[in-house]
């Protein structure tokens, strides 16, 4: 879970001190529960009637905060991430306390601290079960995405992940965020507009999670989009709809790849998760200067950054999610509108081809175990070795058969005659190619083997050699 850092406690005082050797520790730490009962009571005056009536003063008090105060509750953002202050936190009634200042107080870095604690006790399950019950708490945190202090939303997001990521109260969060269409708008505005990387991979990460447990709010989000421009007659519009949430999909994907490209896992599940359903890959190709943009994308992050043929084949370990979400998506567009301009058979196939065999390789590598490895490890790590690295492993594989398979399909007798003169489809990287996509595609390859024997007689009856199947079906 995700805890959120802050300024580390100063030195205790000698009062301090002498209280906590008096027994007045929290639980099995040495933090006061007087000094703790201090700084919430503090709170509660920063937002007490007679505190938020509109001066200019008050308005100065309600939007600042002194060095002193910020300190103090900079030390119990802090502490909250142990289990003992959080528990004695929630006894304390403190959500109730953070609830009020969320809603009376405009200080954006006390707004900021608040959520930021709630988020910390949040991830002890019976607190969070206790915060995603209360009604009222679960409203004031929804709005808090309508805020535009970046922290504070990153601070909001977490704390969303969180939730959602508790089995017992995603359900919960689920259907409140459905009840707030204008938390729709709020995430499409900040992916669409923010520079700051943090918070739009962990507002990323919301919407991943959001999408993947609730089928059909990412429906109701994709067909949410859909608008009509308003020099575009009414029956036009009905043809062409313009869809909202993967323009801006797309701009956070970009933001975030110029800082960082390994941070783009999250917004390519999502792409990933919208191609499973017909709605979603209509909300790519259906509008095509996006469709175009996220093909591009996608097309020069597999061609040109992942996986390269510099790179050792390990890296793959490192970038195996993130590489089958791009050649999934790749695939889903390329095999529902291959008469894009974009998608021309001679400007995409042999770079794919070249990309999709260069990872299909290192696969292999990776694969490859020590000849003493067998005899060092334990059945359980074996196990386990299969639960993670060679189950996601299998499902890239799968997602790059099927994609090369849909392309050798497409492939003409000039464009194989090119890919063997400029090396893509060379006789090492045919066998690699053939070596992973029988016997399952079969009649792929035999069709294959025949545009090749017109291009190549040769190289055809090398491949046939070396696998003899073909050569009695061909």
């Amino acid at each position: 879970m995700d805890r959120n850092p802050s300024p580390p406690p100063p030195g205790r005082d000698k009062e301090e001190e002498e209280e906590v050797a008096g027994g007045d520790c929290i639980g099995s730490t040495v933090y006061s529960k007087h000094w703790l009962f201090g700084v919430l009571s503090g709170l509660i005056q920063i937002v007490s009637p007679e505190n938020t009536k509109s001066s200019s003063d008050d308005e100065e008090q309600l939007t600042d905060l002194d060095e002193e105060m910020e300190n103090e509750i900079c030390r119990v953002w802090d502490m909250s991430m142990d289990e003992d202050v959080a528990l004695f936190l929630q006894e304390f009634n403190a959500p109730d306390i953070f609830m009020g200042v969320l809603a009376k107080s405009k200080c954006p870095r006390l707004r900021e601290i608040c959520v930021g604690i709630l988020g910390n006790m949040a991830c002890f399950q019976e607190i969070c079960v206790s915060i995603s019950s209360d009604k009222n708490l679960g409203q004031v945190l929804l709005h808090c995405l309508y805020d535009s202090d970046p922290p504070t939303l990153l601070e909001t997001s977490r704390l969303l992940l969180t939730c959602l990521s508790q089995a017992e109260v995603a359900s919960v969060w689920v259907e409140r965020i459905r009840e707030h269409p204008a938390i729709y708008d709020s995430i499409c505005f900040i992916m669409s507009s923010s520079t700051n990387v943090d918070l739009l991979v962990k507002v990323g990460e919301v919407v991943d999670k959001l999408f993947d447990l609730d089928e059909k709010l990412m429906l109701e989000w994709v067909r949410n989009g859909a608008a009509q421009p308003l020099d575009q007659p009414q029956e036009e519009s009905e043809e062409q709809p313009v869809f909202r949430l993967v323009p801006c999909i797309l701009e956070a994907a970009k933001q975030v790849r110029s800082e960082n490209p390994e941070w783009l896992d999250v917004y390519m599940h999502i792409l990933q998760l919208l191609t499973t359903v017909d709605d979603g890959i209509q909300a790519i190709v259906h509008c095509p200067d996006t469709g175009k943009d996220i093909w591009n994308l996608l097309f020069d992050l597999v061609c040109h950054e992942f996986c390269q043929s510099d790179d050792p084949p390990i890296i793959l370990q490192e970038q195996k999610t993130v590489l089958a979400s791009v050649f999934s998506v790749l695939s889903a567009i390329y095999a529902s509108q291959t008469e894009q301009e974009y998608l021309k058979i001679e400007k995409v196939d042999l770079p794919l081809i070249d990309s999709l065999i260069r990872v299909l390789q290192n696969m292999e590598q990776c694969q490859k175990k020590p000849e003493n490895s067998a005899e060092s490890n334990t059945e359980e790590t074996k196990k386990t070795d299969l639960t993670q690295d060679d189950f996601h492993l299998k499902i890239l594989k799968d997602i790059l058969c099927e994609f090369l398979s849909n392309i050798f399909q497409a492939l003409t007798k000039e464009t194989v005659a090119q890919g063997v003169k400029e090396g893509q489809l060379s006789k090492q990287k045919c066998s690699s190619a053939f070596q992973n996509l029988l016997p399952f595609y079969s009649p792929v390859v035999e069709d294959f083997i025949k545009i090749l024997r017109e291009v190549d007689k040769a190289l055809a009856d090398d491949l046939e050699k070396n696998f003899p199947s073909l050569k009695v079906q061909t």
